[in-house]
């Protein structure tokens, strides 16, 4: 317990002192007119309040993977803290707010622009296709698995029932993703926002009147799968593709342009982006402690579960035991509500970021359903593909793990090459050291896991060291070789 206490007071000082830093660097403007003034047009880029942004933001980017993500990162042992902590302060919420920043700057513009803005025009439609395939992918995962869950609670388990509820969650993501952003998703997103920090306050406080003795950090950081009958998994780099939402993921890159059309003011971006990722981290660092008394000292027996049960059941079975009958309702909130507000999401930046390549106007009902009636029937043939494979969720739920964390390593290569450009000094090492951190992860993933290449995983440090170093290589070769008028971007 000391360890997750000291890490929670990490967080918080992270946001204290480094997002103040993070913030000094980038140099926010209050005069400076925002995309959501400027450009206001009553559907995509609105003004908002702040707490609602803040709110709208941190579930756009949480749904429910600080929660599961965590809870199958605690199976790791206590380095799942370490990872949550310096990969939210360091890497995920410099990502956000960098991220958020940089599209309030250029007019609101989605992530792929982005990129393409400082990696080059070749790489923009690389990641425009990439970038739209993965958010194909989070609408199809985040439709099937609450669909599950209803049908089991709602109809019986039956197919039927699951199928009638995939049709529903299906036609709410359409209503959802044409609708202005203040007509549904700045409604009900708050409330939903609410409830899983209650959910999180409520099991904070569990957790101090227990007093769980679950594993510390100076009790050592190896692999404590084996402890558990699983077969181990080498911590790099399963654990920085399994914690993924709870410490940096390039979903939120495709998320904080949403917010970006809605902030009135530049000076609000720490608290909203940067806050919003390092809360994330503390909602990441409750389930991984909770996770951790669950697996390794009595928990499962002590809810009525066993140590092979699911995510899904983890958060079940600990929520209406610790909170009763409203921890039942928040678990309710927690494992349905959030990756459908994530899917509605993950359709709508889909639709912006394709609007914005073609230069395509969103005002209109129109314009918004000639670019949705595609996205949709693509998403369904994933959701097909999802349900009439049986190994089809696991392997879309692994291709996206990996897609997530690559989409954040062009992120924050594209957020170096601007500092490099447009700020003094070393400020760009901010990020040049996570990128190349997350590229070697993304790499030796793909190299190794049973879903890429199949490579030994005894391989992983040699790769991992490899492709760190190559990346730094070539980021400095760039830098000393760049000619003038490359600072013009």
């Amino acid at each position: 317990m000391y360890s997750f206490l000291l890490s929670v007071l990490a967080l918080v000082l992270g946001y204290v002192v480094y997002g103040k830093f993070i913030s000094r660097l980038f140099g926010p403007d209050p005069n400076r007119l925002t995309p959501a003034v400027e450009k206001a047009d009553g559907v995509d880029f609105i003004v908002m309040p702040t707490w609602k942004v803040f709110m709208i933001q941190f579930l756009n980017i949480a749904g429910t993977g600080p929660i599961f993500g965590a809870i199958m990162g605690a199976k790791f042992g206590p380095a799942a803290y370490l990872w949550i902590v310096f990969g939210c302060i360091f890497a995920g919420a410099v990502h956000d707010y960098l991220t958020g920043m940089l599209s309030v700057r250029h007019g609101g513009a989605s992530l792929p622009d982005l990129i393409g803005m400082y990696l080059g025009k070749s790489t923009q439609k690389v990641m425009l296709v990439f970038s739209v395939i993965m958010l194909m992918l989070v609408g199809a995962v985040f439709v099937y698995s609450p669909a599950i869950i209803l049908g089991n609670i709602a109809g019986g388990g039956t197919q039927t029932a699951m199928m009638l509820w995939v049709g529903a969650i299906f036609v709410y993501y359409i209503i959802a993703t044409l609708l202005p952003i203040d007509k549904i998703i700045g409604k009900i997103y708050p409330i939903f926002a609410c409830a899983l920090l209650f959910m999180a306050a409520g099991l904070l406080v569990g957790l101090i009147v227990k007093w769980p003795t679950i594993p510390e950090l100076w009790g050592g950081l190896h692999n404590r799968g084996p402890e558990l009958g699983l077969m181990g998994q080498p911590i790099f780099p399963c654990l920085f593709i399994t914690i993924a939402c709870g410490a940096i993921s390039g979903f939120h890159g495709t998320q904080s342009p949403l917010m970006a059309r809605c902030l009135k003011n530049e000076e609000l971006g720490r608290p909203v982006f940067y806050g919003s990722m390092i809360t994330e981290g503390l909602v990441a660092l409750v389930w991984a402690a909770v996770a951790s008394y669950f697996f390794f000292d009595g928990g499962a027996a002590e809810v009525g579960s066993s140590l092979s049960a699911s995510a899904p059941e983890v958060v079940t079975k600990v929520s209406k035991n610790w909170l009763g009958i409203v921890g039942g309702i928040l678990a309710l909130l927690g494992v349905v509500a959030a990756p459908i507000t994530s899917g509605d999401t993950a359709f709508r930046s889909a639709r912006l970021i394709l609007a914005d390549f073609l230069s395509f106007p969103q005002k209109s009902i129109r314009n918004r359903l000639m670019i949705c009636v595609p996205l949709f029937i693509a998403a369904a043939l994933l959701l097909w593909y999802n349900i009439a494979d049986a190994h089809g969720f696991n392997t879309i739920w692994r291709y996206f793990g990996w897609a997530n964390q690559t989409l954040a390593v062009f992120s924050l290569w594209a957020i170096t090459v601007y500092l490099a450009l447009n700020k003094g000094g070393l400020g760009y090492l901010v990020t040049l050291l996570p990128a190349a951190f997350m590229s070697a992860v993304s790499f030796t993933f793909i190299c190794i896991d049973k879903t890429g290449l199949s490579l030994p995983a005894s391989w992983n440090a040699f790769m991992g060291v490899g492709v760190f170093v190559l990346s730094l290589v070539l980021f400095y070769c760039w830098k000393f070789t760049r000619k003038p008028k490359d600072n013009q971007i």
